[in-house]
């Protein structure tokens, strides 16, 4: 069980943020380059997103 935990919260701090703060940052260029202001919010959101949720996700996970 203590393995199963770690694995989950290793892939929910470190892997799903970098894969979201990846995303964000091709969405806001791509937005900002077509000049597409709902494809740059969208990045932005995504961003915070990446930053906020393993707070979030790792109180549930962790049990916290």
């Amino acid at each position: 069980m203590v393995a199963e935990t770690l694995t989950g919260s290793i892939f929910y701090s470190h892997v799903i943020p970098a894969i979201l703060g990846f995303l964000s940052i091709i969405l806001i260029c791509d937005g900002m380059m077509d000049e597409n202001k709902k494809q740059v919010l969208v990045g932005v959101i995504l961003f915070f997103g990446a930053g906020l949720l393993p707070f979030i996700i790792l109180r549930a996970v962790l049990g916290v």
